[in-house]
């Protein structure tokens, strides 16, 4: 076991690590030992993840002397949903947990993101330690405290801002993942390095398929540049009063997508491929983007795989998916809109009509 990196979300007193290096995950319970206040633990995971992972968790924080149980979650975005969070509450009480348990998460955005959430409304909040498993969730879901749940006519409605005590990153884990996912993953660290790291943006571009490949040394550079760049937001704005904000960049659309086609037909992070290119053509006439950056990401995200154009839906379904979003207010949405690569996007509040005619001129 070796950290290979080790990036820290500075908050204070409730500040945290995030812990990158292959092997992590078998030596979890011995960097965890000491750290949690108590020994009762529950790992929340989904079937696919438990088959690869779920024993090799549990043993190594059995080892260390935790007390610890299991329960599992569906597999899938549209599973992410107040019926979910209904067994895993039921899980909890049958697991004994107390106000010095914690809650591990073991799996991607979509397990973190319950798991976060039980563990800030259980007992009206205990400990919370994320081990991703996913490319999307290593670089950004589980960094930054963000937790819930879906309702049925909106992303992330229903949620609490609720910091993990450890991120453990072990990129090995991704030698397991599907091509999909990988460049699902991708898509949210192309956003990472547009809205704030140049020399990341240009190590993506000199060889994606890199990351595709999951060559341990290009992940853990990618994943050590996304967490560094979360973190130092996150410092800054933890509850996204103004500057989290950007971090957005590519959701407001991406979302609409996710929405509009159930959460069945697009992986989180290709909703947000589609929405970083309709950003960056948004970003042309409202910040002056410059085209070439949008041929830029337009180009890498192809180059991954990635879908870059709308499913077909006619304008009031879009209108109807934009009414729901948090960030609208009567005609008009705040969209994050890029400036240049490297360079924090600013927040514009723009008619959706606008954005409603760069869909039209993006669907395939």
């Amino acid at each position: 076991m070796l950290i290979q990196e080790k990036v820290t979300v500075g908050l204070g007193d409730r500040s945290y690590p995030v812990l990158i290096g292959e092997g992590l995950l078998a030596s979890a319970g011995s960097l965890l030992a000491g750290c949690l206040p108590g020994n009762k633990v529950l790992i929340v995971t989904n079937p696919p993840v438990r088959a690869l992972y779920g024993k090799m968790l549990q043993h190594s924080l059995q080892e260390a002397g935790y007390d610890v149980s299991l329960t599992l979650v569906p597999d899938g975005e549209q599973y992410k949903n107040l019926t979910t969070m209904a067994g895993l509450y039921d899980a909890a009480v049958a697991a004994r947990l107390e106000r010095s348990s914690t809650i591990v998460a073991l799996g991607g955005g979509v397990a973190g993101d319950q798991a976060g959430f039980l563990a800030a409304t259980f007992m009206r909040g205990i400990g919370f330690v994320q081990v991703p498993t996913t490319l999307l969730a290593q670089v950004d879901a589980s960094v930054g405290g963000k937790t819930g749940v879906n309702h049925p006519r909106g992303k992330n409605l229903i949620g609490a801002f609720y910091q993990p005590r450890c991120v453990l990153v072990d990129p090995a884990t991704l030698q397991t993942l599907p091509d999909r996912e990988v460049g699902a993953g991708f898509a949210e660290a192309v956003k990472t390095a547009l809205l704030g790291d140049e020399a990341l943006f240009r190590f993506l571009e000199a060889d994606p398929a890199a990351v595709q490949r999951r060559e341990l040394g290009a992940i853990t550079r990618l994943v050590a540049a996304c967490c560094h760049t979360k973190a130092k937001v996150v410092a800054a704005d933890e509850q996204e009063a103004g500057l989290r904000a950007v971090l957005n960049l590519g959701h407001t659309f991406g979302h609409a997508v996710e929405t509009l086609t159930g959460y069945q037909v697009y992986r989180h992070g290709e909703a947000v491929a589609i929405g970083l290119v309709a950003a960056c053509r948004l970003a042309e006439t409202v910040t002056g983007l410059p085209a070439e950056v949008t041929g830029r990401v337009y180009r890498l995200l192809r180059a991954a795989g990635l879908p870059v154009s709308f499913p077909a839906f006619p304008a009031a379904a879009w209108r109807q998916a934009f009414s729901l979003d948090k960030k609208v207010s009567g005609s008009r949405v705040t969209f994050v809109l890029p400036t240049d690569i490297g360079l924090y996007p600013v927040l514009k509040h723009i008619p959706l009509d606008a954005a409603i005619k760069i869909i039209g001129r993006l669907t395939s």
